[in-house]
């Protein structure tokens, strides 16, 4: 039985296994912004045992009228996320990440883009 998982509308597949081995190149990178839902903040605070406006002054800023996760700078022009542990190579909220990051690789930007994700992306192999 494979692992991979597929998305109607992709070309492609995803190997989940392939974390393991990643230097969470989803997490590094180029700046950029993951989106958090002003709903889903109690549930990302609560995670972190704090109350919502202390998660929000630690954790997001405010991009108009949204809320994005703050950036950690490693060297001019490379951020990580903030709940990114380079160390142990994971996230520290996985179980209640983003939406934004639960859907990844499956992002409709890399319906046209295929050639970049799979540079960046280890899990990306052909359909089975």
């Amino acid at each position: 039985m494979s692992d991979l998982i597929e998305k109607e509308g992709f070309g492609y597949a995803f190997d989940p296994k392939a974390c393991e081995t990643c230097a969470g190149n989803c997490c590094i990178g180029e700046s950029g912004h993951i989106w958090v839902p002003v709903q889903k903040i109690p549930e990302m605070a609560a995670f972190l045992k704090m109350g919502s406006d202390e998660f929000i002054k630690r954790y997001l800023e405010k991009v108009g009228y949204r809320f994005s996760i703050k950036e950690k700078v490693v060297v001019e022009g490379e951020y990580d996320c903030i709940f990114y542990d380079r160390e142990k190579r994971r996230c520290t909220i996985y179980p209640v990440r983003p939406l934004q990051c639960r859907t990844f690789p499956f992002w409709d930007y890399f319906k046209e883009n295929e050639e970049e994700l799979k540079k960046e992306c280890p899990g990306i192999c052909p359909h089975s």
